[in-house]
């Protein structure tokens, strides 16, 4: 049974699964070590976690949502949001809100200063979800399900660019 209570200095952000991890040169640019607690606290529509970067990395590609918001309050250390063609100092205590939208709510947090920058974020959890990637052409579809019988999380990611899909037609 979830706890519907989980402070932060119990939780260990651990680095993200093979599945989703930076390779190759984008490696040496990302590196999210994220503590997921969604499901320690009972979530259904929301989904919690708390993320650290060390100096000098970001989290994620900059990337808009057409699906869901998200949220992030920082914990601890300082850093830089890039929101559309825009760039803005954070630091502890700030609240950045990131709605859905196009290219102009697309977002990237990378950590600007000298120790780890962590910070709280939350999100609505609806799927399908549609994702862009301004600075590569790409996009991605996302689905989350329930966990399998033995609990393995089960999901759906196709990432891809416009106009190199095949036909839907192709090999009926």
């Amino acid at each position: 049974m979830p706890s519907h209570i989980v402070n932060i200095a119990d939780v260990e952000p651990q680095p993200v699964p093979l599945a989703f991890a930076p390779t190759g040169t984008a490696a040496e640019r990302y590196g999210p070590r994220v503590a997921r607690i969604s499901a320690q606290l009972g979530a259904q529509k929301l989904g919690y976690n708390i993320t650290v970067l060390p100096p000098g990395k970001r989290g994620y590609p900059f990337h808009n949502h057409r699906v869901n918001e998200e949220m992030f309050f920082v914990l601890e250390g300082e850093g830089e949001v890039r929101i559309g063609e825009e760039r803005h100092p954070i630091r502890v205590g700030d609240i950045i809100a990131c709605p859905p939208g196009g290219p102009e709510s697309a977002h990237q947090i990378a950590n600007t200063g000298d120790k780890d920058l962590r910070y709280l974020s939350i999100s609505t959890r609806e799927y399908p979800e549609v994702c862009e990637y301004p600075d590569s052409g790409k996009f991605g579809v996302m689905a989350e399900y329930p966990p399998a019988a033995d609990g393995t999380p089960q999901f759906f990611r196709v990432v891809g660019r416009q106009g190199e899909s095949v036909d839907y037609w192709e090999g009926e």
